[in-house]
């Protein structure tokens, strides 16, 4: 009876230590410390040490970008240029927050692929997509094998982070200039994209037991509720607000407030000056989402590294944004 109390006793004691780590965010956006109109990649950190970089976009400087470091996996929502990243700044802080820095073309691999080969890191996506990046690592000398797959209602576990792919209503053409040649002439000539199937979501599970829900660029979906809140219990979100091309800070605050209800959201995808001096610049969208979210509102400053608990509330980094 001892040995058996001793046992539940340690273990709980096991789980409790787990649950009090933290998962690091931090943005890696056009300048430090604002949020940018193009700033999308964000890095999160398991208590265990994988890194996970979700969608470089336009604003990592490529594969020797210092803020970078190791990197374990990479998921890649879709494939517009301002995910996967067809074009990137020369370095961090290049260009202003305005008028982003994206001079270096990043085609026909990617700023994902072109970080995967070096760091060696497994590109996770979903739907078509793997086949595509398989392909490219393997034009460049790298493993296709690191290329993995997580479609919808399954899930891979990499370096400890459960990965689940949900659904994300948005296209997903690939841009003829990442196939080049014959074909990639004539499918520009014609105006169409190639086919990799739908945009994705993700969903991960860190070993702290903290669920995390990543938008990608998607509208509104049933799936929000019932499968991102109601089957994964997502308790920290990153919601895409930009508008135009998904949703706005009306529709993405009723998906926070009435479908997922996380304990805290990371605005995601702004389009716009976000913020002036590290605070919200007034009148903008992301104020606007602020005001009407009902859960804490968190914006991602550039190189500012925040800290998440398993319940998904900020722990530290999330300072004050707004007046």
């Amino acid at each position: 009876m001892r040995l058996t109390c001793y046992a539940a006793a340690l273990l709980l004691a096991t789980t409790l230590s787990a649950q009090a780590q933290t998962v690091k965010v931090t943005p890696l956006g056009g300048i430090e410390g604002e949020l940018c109109p193009q700033d999308r990649a964000l890095v999160f950190e398991d208590p265990n040490g994988t890194r996970v970089l979700y969608d470089p976009g336009r604003t990592v400087a490529g594969a020797n970008d210092p803020r970078l470091g190791k990197i374990d996996i990479i998921l890649v929502s879709h494939m517009h240029g301002d995910h996967i990243g067809n074009a990137h700044n020369k370095a961090p802080n290049s260009g202003t927050c305005a008028s982003p820095d994206m001079s270096v073309s990043a085609l026909p691999n990617s700023s994902a692929v072109n970080i995967a080969l070096a760091k060696k890191s497994k590109i996770v996506t979903g739907s078509e997509m793997p086949p595509f990046f398989a392909a490219k690592l393997k034009a460049n000398g790298g493993d296709p094998a690191n290329s993995m797959l997580a479609r919808f209602g399954g899930s891979v576990t990499v370096g400890g982070v459960r990965i689940a792919t949900v659904t994300a209503m948005h296209s997903n053409g690939v841009d003829p200039d990442y196939i080049g040649g014959q074909l990639g002439d004539a499918m520009k000539a014609a105006g169409i994209a190639g086919d990799v199937g739908l945009a994705t979501g993700y969903v991960l599970t860190f070993s702290n037991g903290l669920v995390a829900y990543l938008s990608g660029d998607t509208g509104i979906t049933a799936d929000q509720e019932r499968v991102v809140r109601d089957y994964y219990k997502a308790k920290l979100a990153v919601m895409n607000i930009g508008d135009g091309f998904s949703t706005g800070p009306a529709e993405a605050a009723y998906v926070i407030n009435e479908l997922v209800k996380p304990a805290s959201v990371i605005a995601s995808h702004v389009n716009e000056v976000g913020t002036v001096d590290g605070m919200v610049r007034p009148g903008s969208k992301t104020e606007a989402f602020i005001k009407a979210s009902r859960v804490p509102v968190i914006v991602p400053l550039s190189g500012r590294t925040m800290e998440f608990t398993a319940a998904g509330n900020c722990a530290t980094g999330c300072g004050k944004t707004s007046n």
